[in-house]
């Protein structure tokens, strides 16, 4: 039971990392579109913004297996 616990915990956190991502890029994108002589400044808080993002699946996978294998 543990380990399905964990399963959804991970996917639910991997499906809000991905619609977290895909906002950030999509705005992004849209930001450099509207002005170009900007974009290394976006592009540079974007993958700031993209890593923070992703640490948070990371964190639920690693308090999934501490739970799962405690």
């Amino acid at each position: 039971m543990n380990g399905l616990a964990a399963a959804i915990a991970i996917g639910i956190a991997a499906l809000g990392a991905s619609i977290g991502n895909g906002l950030v890029i999509s705005k992004a994108l849209e930001s450099m579109a509207r002005q170009p002589e900007m974009s290394n400044q976006i592009r540079t808080t974007m993958f700031i913004g993209v890593g923070l993002i992703e640490a948070i699946p990371i964190m639920a996978v690693v308090i999934a297996f501490i739970l799962v294998f405690s």
